[in-house]
């Protein structure tokens, strides 16, 4: 896979209604995009996916959608304020700014070449690799400034009361220092500081109490959530593929201690299950394990499932065992006491009936947005072939699992006129009735508009022509097959229906 198939998924992504950049008109904001009205669904699409897989097909699973917002008590319990931050590095010759455990390795002690500035036509200019062994990702330069920790949420402030107003009179009338001044701004904005959540798991955590005692909820369970997360990334890249403001679609599973390796394993196979139900290429997922020098403070065991990205495999999803970390951490700085008891087991300790504990968790987290890219990739294709001219074409096509697909089914009347289009506008009431998602389409030649909608992924066509006026018949084309055959107009919603039906793998 080429960094070209990179580029024609973005080309397509704008064309065709997917992804816009957001405040194109003014000159767009990095990392930051809107979802158009095909890449809306298709996002829509997946999480119902999603959520069908993880709450409705089972009975020990339950979902929650908490604000975005949280008391900022949770972020120091969770170790997010001391914890949540990665190594901001400075070029001292191109003045970009980079993570450190991001940049390209290089040998300590070895001579690298760069151009002055960062400049294609700067001078060249040669330099010596330091002991920590990396290089700008940007221009290659080994002259870096010293690695500081910069934490990554966004901090906003609550209150009708301006924070700074104090601290900016007293800076006023004073010959303050930078780091007194630093100072000074921070004890002002600490009283009204809260920050948009870095993740959703943990406002489950939080509500973990009265989740499990609200709908009696006995462990092994879990909870669910999907919503936006924000992180105030240092380098964001790749499209939709790391911004400062995405959706994770995430499972909270609540497990007995010493049962933990047993679940994550479960998970590790059902997430990777899931992902393959819907690729065309499945091979281009792996469940990579954790190094113990990869895992987070916070976590035993964990497994990545990547896929292979135009750039080489990276994350799509992480399935962690988080222990008792978060439970315990939250119970410690709120004083609530999050444990479960267990009034059928007997207390492994004290041999007695009843067993309390603080539950082990599974955490499943996906990211939406990049699961999003991901089907994307999987399914553009471009085949070559012959036009009914006999010329060379290339047919660019979305084939997305027609589960995903934003669109259905495409009603196409042959021409304007002769009674064609109020004909197909029945057809497309009868699709819309039966709640499948569809679209009436006239405008362009017939082989235009089959060829846009290959393009974003619409499974079916039915065309009707003249001979539908005739025999009550309709002509349905498959996408993918490009495949025609005529059927009874009163039998093509059962049709598509059924073949969406064969098509739903969960």
């Amino acid at each position: 896979m080429s960094d070209d198939k990179l580029q024609n998924v973005v080309s397509l992504a704008k064309r065709r209604g997917f992804v816009f950049q957001s405040s194109e008109i003014y000159g767009g904001l990095k990392s930051a995009y809107d979802y158009g009205p095909l890449g809306v669904e298709l996002k829509r699409n997946i999480s119902n996916a999603w959520w069908k897989a993880i709450v409705h097909a089972r009975e020990d699973v339950v979902g929650l959608d908490a604000a975005i917002f949280m008391h900022p008590k949770v972020w120091k319990a969770s170790g997010h304020l001391a914890e949540f931050s990665d190594p901001l590095v400075d070029c001292l010759n191109c003045g970009g700014r980079f993570r450190a455990d991001k940049a390209p390795k290089a040998s300590p002690g070895a001579e690298v070449t760069f151009q002055a500035g960062g400049r294609k036509d700067g001078e060249e200019r040669s330099g010596t690799v330091q002991e920590r062994g990396y290089v700008c990702p940007i221009c290659g330069c080994p002259d870096l400034s010293k690695e500081r920790q910069f934490n990554l949420m966004f901090r906003t402030s609550i209150g009708p009361v301006d924070p700074l107003d104090k601290a900016i009179r007293e800076i006023a009338k004073s010959s303050l220092s930078a780091q007194e001044i630093r100072k000074l701004i921070d004890e002002a904005l600490a009283p009204s500081s809260i920050y948009l959540r870095p993740e959703t798991a943990q406002a489950i955590f939080v509500q973990y109490q009265n989740v499990q005692q609200s709908l009696g909820m006995k462990v092994p369970f879990g909870i669910a959530q999907i919503g936006k997360a924000f992180r105030n990334e240092i380098i964001t890249e790749k499209f939709i593929f790391r911004t400062c403001e995405f959706e994770q679609m995430e499972l909270e599973y609540f497990v007995e201690p010493g049962t933990e390796a047993e679940w994550l394993e479960h998970w590790a196979n059902a997430r990777m299950a899931w992902w393959k139900s819907f690729a065309n290429d499945p091979s281009k997922f792996r469940l990579r394990p954790h190094g113990v020098d990869e895992l987070a403070h916070y976590a035993s065991a964990c497994y990545d499932i990547e896929y292979e990205y135009p750039w080489g495999w990276d994350e799509l999803e992480g399935i962690a065992s988080r222990t008792d970390y978060d439970l315990s951490k939250h119970s410690q700085e709120s004083g609530a006491k999050l444990h479960y008891f267990d009034q059928q087991k007997e207390d492994p300790e004290t041999k007695k009936p009843g067993y309390r504990y603080t539950p082990y968790v599974i955490e499943p987290s996906a990211g939406l947005t990049r699961g999003l890219l991901v089907y994307l990739l999987d399914a553009y294709a471009e085949e070559k072939g012959v036009d009914a001219d006999g010329k060379d074409k290339t047919r660019k096509v979305l084939k997305l699992h027609p589960r995903l697909s934003p669109i259905k089914v495409a009603i196409l009347p042959l021409v304007k006129k002769d009674g064609l289009p109020e004909y197909a506008e029945k057809i497309s009431k009868e699709f819309f009735d039966a709640g499948v998602n569809s679209r009436f389409d006239e405008q362009q030649s017939i082989g235009k508009r089959y060829a846009k909608h290959d393009e974003i992924g619409t499974p079916f066509c039915v065309t009707i022509d003249h001979k539908t006026l005739e025999d009550e018949t309709v002509t349905i084309r498959d996408r993918d097959s490009t495949e025609q055959r005529r059927i009874p107009s009163v039998a093509v919603v059962d049709f598509v229906k059924g073949a969406l039906v064969a098509g739903d793998s969960e």
